[in-house]
């Protein structure tokens, strides 16, 4: 059996065929999101689940092409987005569920770490693209800190995995239209994914800014 070795012709190929099996009508802006999100996962069915606000492709590469940091909920999502790539345009990606202060208030106000570290790093939010790929609590939480208009982010990307408090969640984001949004209903997800729709939308920022 003959393999492709080239890197390039690979992930060609790869867009093709996922391109060639797209059972959805999407719009352009929103392709490259959708397909390296059936890439990451290697499962086509992904795309049934997958949502994307109107306004989540423009307000997102607005956002990141002006410098706008990232704001992870977990060092997993933070160690997948291309922090070099953000760099070009002036952002940085930042996690803060390491903030020594963190275990300590969880427990005093009983709450998880991930929504501890975002009610710390309230301020963080504003204008920002918000990624979360593991805690359902975490989104949330960011959910309720953005009601608070001088807070809210710019782009969620509520992406938690699991079977206690995930589907709803992510439900909950979607019900919030008034700010634009990628998610994954139901129980999938993951920090890989949460990842890979930072990096399509800086995929796109760098092919443009080269076209």
């Amino acid at each position: 059996m003959n393999f492709l070795t080239d890197p390039a012709a690979i992930e060609a190929e790869s867009m093709r065929q996922i391109r060639a099996g797209l059972r959805r009508s999407w719009p352009e802006n929103a392709l490259p999101i959708v397909e390296r999100l059936i890439h990451t996962s290697g499962d086509p069915l992904l795309e049934e689940a997958i949502a994307i606000h109107p306004q989540a492709v423009a307000a997102g590469m607005a956002a990141l092409a002006g410098g706008a940091a990232v704001v992870t909920d977990v060092e997993m999502v933070r160690a997948g987005i291309a922090r070099l790539r953000l760099a070009e345009f002036g952002g940085e990606v930042n996690c803060f569920l390491n903030d020594p202060r963190v275990p300590g208030l969880a427990r005093e106000w009983g709450l998880t770490r991930a929504m501890t570290a975002f009610r710390l790093h309230a301020a963080s939010l504003a204008g920002a693209v918000v990624a979360i790929g593991n805690a359902p609590t975490a989104l949330m939480e960011v959910l309720s800190l953005a009601a608070d208009p001088a807070l809210r982010p710019a782009l969620i990307i509520g992406m938690p995995v699991g079977f206690v408090g995930a589907a709803e969640a992510k439900t909950l984001l979607w019900e919030h239209q008034e700010i634009p949004s990628v998610t994954i209903h139901g129980t999938r997800g993951g920090s890989p994914l949460a990842a890979t729709v930072v990096n399509a939308l800086l995929y796109t920022l760098k092919k443009r800014s080269l076209s």
